[in-house]
């Protein structure tokens, strides 16, 4: 059986979890709501501040939806409770950041300034210190959103091996290459 799945999900005070006829887990927190549709052959229950899971066979596909169920319910408690946080370092000479709104402005060395637009569902905020690399920082209730927009903000300049300049997480540790050696 799933270990991940056998273990149920703590529901801290504050926080309401529904379970719909149609197999939709809604939970609602201080920091918001979020949804999500399971499928219908994993089984939901809500046990005095506790959500366990349960499977009708040990199929692969069965195994499998039992401990992604979990650990999805298990982000969406603990994102309208505390909220998840990201921030991406722009490393290069001359880049910058800037937003307005939900809309990022980047300049991350091509010809042109990148406009970027944020969703609704996420708070964005930009840091630009003289002598420090511009940070963005991203923070929302909903982890894989939070994560799919940072990927794709990443994906705009990835950072090269040689001299590291590029998007990267604050903390990430890069891979690097040496460059070229002098000859003879």
């Amino acid at each position: 059986m799933s270990r991940i799945g056998k273990k149920p999900v703590e529901v801290p005070a504050g926080v309401t979890i529904t379970v719909g006829k149609d197999n939709s887990i809604s939970v609602k927190g201080p920091k918001g709501e979020l949804k999500e549709n399971l499928d219908r052959d994993i089984k939901v229950e809500v046990k005095d501040n506790a959500v366990e899971f349960s499977r009708p066979t040990d199929q692969i596909r069965h195994r499998a939806l039992h401990g992604l169920y979990r650990s999805l319910v298990n982000n969406m408690v603990k994102g309208v409770t505390d909220g998840f946080k990201k921030e991406l370092e722009l490393v290069g000479v001359g880049y910058k950041a800037a937003n307005q709104g939900n809309m990022l402005d980047l300049s991350l060395g091509y010809s042109h300034n990148i406009l970027f637009e944020i969703p609704k569902e996420l708070k964005v905020a930009t840091v630009t210190e003289k002598g420090k690399n511009p940070i963005i920082t991203l923070e929302s209730t909903d982890k894989q959103l939070l994560g799919q927009v940072c990927a794709k903000i990443r994906s705009l300049r990835k950072p090269e091996p040689y001299k590291g300049k590029g998007v990267k997480f604050v903390g990430e540790v890069l891979r690097r290459k040496a460059g070229k050696s002098a000859g003879k």
